[in-house]
């Protein structure tokens, strides 16, 4: 996990982190042929699903709290 200081990238970043677990055990998976194996690594895959879910409902949480408020990460206005 790495923090940039902008929660909306850092949720993003997690998530992708997440997905890029999920992929790694999916390949795992292809490769392996041990059912004791399989069952911890279809466990870990399931868990990073649920991360992920809960990323995702937090990133939303987190928009529809700025939109609520009429914030926003930059204003463009001050960047030109």
């Amino acid at each position: 996990m790495q923090v940039k200081g902008d929660p909306i990238t850092d949720l993003t970043e997690d998530m992708g982190a997440e997905q890029k677990a999920r992929s790694t055990y999916d390949n795992i998976l292809l490769l392996s042929d041990d059912p004791d194996v399989n069952k911890v690594i279809q466990f870990l895959r399931e868990r990073e699903i649920v991360h992920f879910q809960r990323f995702g409902e937090a990133l939303e949480l987190l928009r529809d709290q700025l939109d609520r408020r009429n914030i926003y990460q930059m204003n463009p206005a001050r960047s030109l």
